[in-house]
């Protein structure tokens, strides 16, 4: 290379860039920060120029906002002060103030706010609006203010902003700070606990903290001040998309469930309005649900609000999921991870992976193009195709449910409005023939899915195969039954049978472990006279076996063995089966653990936990 250019290296997402530095010598040329077109850099294998907002979000760098909008009559339309009016008088920089008339009348706009006129009930009516926003509509389930940016006008006006933040939250000064270069207290220090403590739970600044400054745990941001510049006000945004898993973000907002999925914009002066972003918020359809989504697209709607809310909603859950919901949807895809579906949404709507598209079709049909020259309809058409490509997977029915399942199983809808009664209570005809139907659908889908479901199929084997019948199967089969349109819990099929067939069930004043569905499946296969406990059962047969094989070896098991033995036989209990790695476990690790329990029995271990599975189960 005869140079290389280095970009504001000391503002680095990470950190890293000081390697660079250290690489190579001092001839390098650092820049401002403005870069123009023959600027260029690379971050995650693409170029920055071409690395959009979008991709970041889908790639887990950053976070989408929302934008929330809060409008008033006088940042609207203005007002006007009328002459010989007692008002303040309050002078710039030293902020004195002398209470005198105005003198003449004076009429100002919402532009000039809080520069020639400051408006305390404007912007009292903000904040307020703001609080009550975050915590009814925004983040409702917080129980502290989520960390909340505020950007101001002037110094002056963040000092009026504080001030009435005070007022209106109830709080003192840890509560909220001003971050300006003209602040009292040492800025540095107020940024480092802004971004590492608890407090202070907002921040207002000018611009000090508009560019360069990473806070990973905002989550609000308030324009109190509009913006010109389109570069500027991208940096300005840039403070909230930040991503940031649930940990880090629990620990300076103890109430977050989760990691974080997003930020919002508050717009208190039209700044949304009166330019047009580089980056654009991907939920556009905030009030449509997910389901709805899916369905639409599903149905063959490709238009870009639609496409772009369902790819937030996407990139947003799967930060939110555990493994196992995860997984789900990644087979219902047929490979594609939840992040994945999301991120291919949005790279189906790349201008420039358009063109490109656009560019090779044409070439394969034998056209010569370049961008200049393609026709409208050939964009269209590449747009299509692109759209159509990433939308296909949602054409699977299955992975519509698996995704809507997994974001109902995320939410609980709390219903205040709609207040219950009792209607009846005790047996009825109608209860008891309800209950002869859940066994029948019971019955019934055990019988139609034993082929395909593992812990079905190990109970329809005979004889039984010498396989161990794992916790993971019993798991999967629950959470089949357990779904829309079945809704067969465990609890509820436990009691339909001891409605009906009250002298074969035991233990229903217990309460239920998963296990129990083992019981179930074997009492509705008609391998048990009996329905009870799946941990009765395996005690009963535990008895059996420890019996013979005491009658059967040269000394007995010892106390101490009986005692291991007793363990495992509860853990099989309530997991279906034992292994070496379930030692680690605190009920066995207690006791020893695997070092432990291999002292006690030695090279036998490996053969009795294979019967002991075999056994008890089985």
């Amino acid at each position: 290379f005869d140079f290389i250019v280095i970009d504001e290296c000391h503002r680095s997402i990470y950190n890293l860039w000081k390697q660079v530095l250290d690489y190579f010598d001092a001839s390098l040329i650092g820049l401002t920060a403005t870069p123009d077109k023959r600027t260029f850099g690379f971050f995650s294998e693409n170029i920055v120029a071409e690395y959009t907002y979008e991709q970041s979000v889908a790639d887990g760098v950053n976070v989408g906002y929302d934008v929330y909008e809060i409008e008033t009559d006088i940042t609207q339309k203005g007002a006007e002060l009328k002459a010989k009016e007692w008002v303040d008088h309050r002078d710039r920089a030293t902020r004195k103030k002398r209470w005198s008339e105005t003198e003449e009348d004076t009429a100002y706009t919402g532009k000039e706010l809080d520069r020639s006129v400051v408006n305390v009930s404007q912007i009292r009516q903000v904040i307020q609006a703001m609080k009550t926003a975050v915590e009814t509509q925004i983040f409702p389930n917080r129980k502290e203010t989520p960390k909340t940016l505020i950007f101001a006008k002037t110094d002056s006006h963040a000092d009026d902003i504080i001030n009435i933040l005070r007022e209106v939250y109830g709080q003192g000064n840890a509560f909220c700070k001003k971050v300006t270069y003209r602040a009292e207290e040492d800025a540095d220090s107020i940024l480092s606990s802004f971004r590492n403590d608890y407090n202070p739970r907002i921040a207002v600044t000018v611009d000090m903290i508009a560019t360069g400054t990473d806070v990973k745990p905002l989550e609000v941001l308030l324009f109190m001040r509009d913006v010109r510049s389109k570069g500027y006000y991208e940096q300005m945004k840039g403070r909230g998309v930040r991503s940031l898993d649930g940990d880090s973000l629990k620990r300076v907002s103890n109430s977050a469930d989760g990691a974080k999925t997003r930020f919002v914009l508050i717009d208190a002066v039209g700044v949304e309005k009166s330019l047009k972003t580089e980056s654009r918020p991907l939920e556009k359809k905030p009030g449509v649900a997910l389901k709805d989504l899916l369905q639409g697209v599903a149905m063959g709607s490709r238009d870009d609000d639609t496409v772009l809310s369902l790819a937030n909603r996407l990139v947003r859950l799967a930060k939110q999921l555990d493994d196992k919901a995860q997984a789900r949807i990644e087979q219902a895809s047929g490979g594609a991870s939840v992040a994945a579906l999301g991120k291919g949404l949005i790279a189906a709507l790349d201008p420039d992976a358009i063109v490109q598209t656009a560019l090779a079709n044409a070439q394969a049909q034998g056209i010569t193009r370049s961008e200049d020259t393609l026709l409208p309809a050939e964009i269209d058409a590449a747009r299509a195709q692109r759209v159509a490509a990433a939308c296909a997977p949602f054409d699977r029915p299955e992975l519509r449910d698996a995704i809507d399942n997994a974001r109902r199983e995320r939410e609980q809808l709390i219903d205040h409005i709609n207040l219950d009664q009792v209607t009846f209570s005790g047996f009825s005809e109608q209860a008891e023939g309800e209950a002869r139907a859940v066994i029948q659908r019971f019955a019934d889908y055990i019988r139609q899915h034993k082929d395909e479901i593992a812990a079905l199929d190990f109970f329809y084997q005979q004889p039984y195969q010498r396989r161990a019948l794992t916790f993971a199967m019993i798991e999967d089969l629950h959470e089949r039954l357990s779904k829309p349109p079945l809704m067969l819990t465990t609890e509820r099929l436990w009691s339909a049978y001891a409605r009906v067939q009250t002298g074969q069930v035991k233990g229903s004043e217990s309460r239920r472990q998963l296990t129990d569905l083992i019981s179930l499946v074997r009492f509705a296969l008609g391998l048990d006279g009996e329905l009870k406990p799946f941990a009765d059962e395996v005690d009963k047969r535990f008895q059996t076996w420890i019996f013979r094989h005491n009658a059967q070896r040269a000394t007995a098991f010892t106390p101490e063995q009986t005692d291991w033995l007793r363990l495992m036989k509860d853990h099989i209990a309530s997991s279906c089966s034992i292994a070496r790695d379930d030692f680690d476990y605190a009920e066995l690790a207690d006791k020893g653990g695997l070092q432990r329990v291999w002292q006690v029995f030695g090279n036998e271990l490996d053969g009795l936990m294979d019967e002991m599975n075999r056994e008890l189960v089985a």
